[in-house]
């Protein structure tokens, strides 16, 4: 456990670091210096568009089965009420 103690501080330590170093970085150019491409340190990364995509899709996908179900759902009423008025 030791060990993944270590490890998990040096990633905390490294994390910290970097963070610092861009601070550092942002604080020193001028206001009206072009903005940095990863000057945002809490937006998305590229690599994170696809995850967003396959969500997107997978909400969609979701959406569908949703209303195919409910579709066969209404189908299946009918049937059932089709049923009931001729057993009466």
């Amino acid at each position: 456990m030791a060990d993944a103690t270590t490890a998990a501080r040096a990633r905390i330590d490294r994390a910290l670091a970097d963070l610092e170093r861009k601070i550092l970085e942002l604080k020193a150019r001028p206001a009206s210096a072009p903005a940095i491409a990863d000057d945002d340190l809490f937006a998305p990364r590229p690599a994170d568009a696809r995850v967003v995509e396959l969500e997107a899709a997978g909400r969609e996908a979701s959406e569908a089965l949703g209303r195919a179900a409910q579709a066969v759902r209404d189908v299946l009423a009918e049937a059932d009420d089709t049923t009931e008025s001729e057993a009466r």
